[in-house]
């Protein structure tokens, strides 16, 4: 590893001839022509594509979130580092969806749409010299995620939806939250009592703010955070933000809520310590589905193994199929690693992956709930999925590849901040006197 440049001295210079005697070798010239051939692709076992059988009604309202993240560092000490985060939420109905073309999309249409039904929520993280007056970093961040949780422009409704999910207040019984550990004396005793916010720890008597169950504490130290309390934020407020239009219906027009689609951009993850959250979402997913009421949710991810995995087999898939991996061979065939251990995504998934090719365009990666974990789901354990297919052609998008038009037009509402918040029920309720 060659020396860096510095403020006075220039860098080492890295060796361009040190490879020379490698290559010499017969078997490495033999590994080198195996990289470079394209065409070899090596051959994979049990991928059982079924075909898509478009037999439900397309649902009629969609909802999408997606988030993006801004991390800024002061180049020269103290290196101060702040990152601003953002997500957005975005409601738009079949109808003004078909009013949108596919390939070029006005940019007027488009401006109309997400004025007028979008919101957004917007906070910056201090991770490193940046602290609120006698505080350190530990407890400014702390107080970051609750304030930013309460955040007014939403009229509470984000920490309702955290409360509604902590507290598992969709059932009769009044649920305290599990014990977690505690931010001032680290023993796992903290627990606050139902439906509060803020409350003391039974063992030390320390502050506790419900956020703190989250465990965002647990990655920081007393004056450095490190860059994933950010982006670990931006994925449990997309979440918390999905759920929120998700139990407003669910308490005001069930009716509504049985003919909407929510998209999130990315997994149907929480991971480590965080997915806390997992195993509540679970469980009412399940009491819907069980109450005649089930939930269709769908997560797209546009990158990482999976995306990768699709990449290489979808090649010689056939048109309008999809694949559910079982769990031996998601471990094997794309995580690489022995099936052995708890099962993938056991305490961190609340959706099962599903590969699809729907056209020569149109190759996709989705997550879709079950309800509770199912370690090898198959097609009819997916939670709507018939109308979930059904509504998917009526969605997409022609300007990119395997796009969904909802998540590119939440992207544009999380990417910039030209679009207004607007009054939060009004975005969840704006149609509910049509279906009543």
């Amino acid at each position: 590893m060659p020396y860096k440049q510095g403020a006075r001295l220039p860098g080492e210079k890295a060796s361009k001839l040190g490879h020379l005697d490698v290559i010499r070798s017969e078997l490495v010239k033999k590994l080198i022509a195996e990289f470079e051939d394209k065409d070899s692709i090596p051959e994979l076992f049990d991928v059982n594509w079924e075909e898509i059988k478009l037999e439900g009604e397309p649902l009629s309202f969609i909802f999408s979130v997606d988030g993006s993240i801004q991390t800024i560092e002061y180049p020269s000490p103290p290196y101060k580092r702040i990152a601003f985060v953002k997500t957005a939420l975005l409601r738009i109905d079949e109808y003004k969806i078909s009013k949108i073309d596919k390939e070029s999309p006005h940019p007027l249409a488009l401006k109309d749409i997400l004025s007028e039904c979008a919101i957004y929520h917007a906070t910056i993280f201090p991770l490193r010299h940046v602290t609120l007056p006698t505080m350190n970093t530990y407890d400014t961040v702390r107080h970051v995620i609750y304030d930013s949780i309460n955040d007014p422009n939403f009229n509470g409704e984000i920490m309702e939806t955290l409360k509604w999910l902590a507290y598992r207040k969709w059932a009769s019984e009044q649920n305290s939250i599990p014990l977690f550990g505690c931010p001032h004396c680290e023993e796992s005793l903290a627990t606050l009592p139902y439906d509060t916010e803020e409350g003391s720890c039974p063992n030390c008597g320390g502050h506790l703010f419900i956020t703190d169950m989250l465990g965002f504490h647990l990655d920081m130290l007393e004056d450095l955070a490190p860059n994933t309390i950010a982006s670990t934020y931006m994925s449990i407020h997309e979440t918390l933000l999905l759920f929120t239009g998700i139990r407003i219906l669910w308490e005001t027009n069930k009716k509504m809520l049985k003919e909407s689609l929510f998209i999130k951009d990315g997994p149907l993850s929480i991971r480590a310590q965080y997915s806390k959250l997992v195993e509540p979402i679970r469980r009412f997913l399940a009491f819907a589905k069980e109450n005649g009421c089930p939930i269709h949710i769908i997560g797209q991810e546009k990158s990482g193994r999976f995306y990768e995995h699709l990449e290489l087999i979808s090649r010689n898939a056939p048109l309008n199929h999809l694949f559910i991996p079982n769990n031996k061979y998601i471990k094997e065939e794309i995580q690489q690693r022995p099936n052995t251990g708890y099962p993938y995504g056991k305490d961190t998934n609340y959706g099962a992956k599903v590969f699809l090719k729907l056209n020569h365009y149109h190759h996709l990666i989705l997550n879709i709930p079950t309800g509770r974990f199912i370690e090898n789901p198959d097609i009819n354990d997916l939670i709507g999925i018939d109308r979930i297919l059904s509504t998917l052609p009526k969605i997409l998008s022609n300007r990119f590849e395997g796009a969904l038009l909802p998540i590119e037009l939440a992207n544009g509402i999380a990417s910039l901040s030209t679009y207004p918040s607007a009054q939060i029920l009004k975005i969840f309720l704006d149609n509910s006197k049509n279906i009543l």
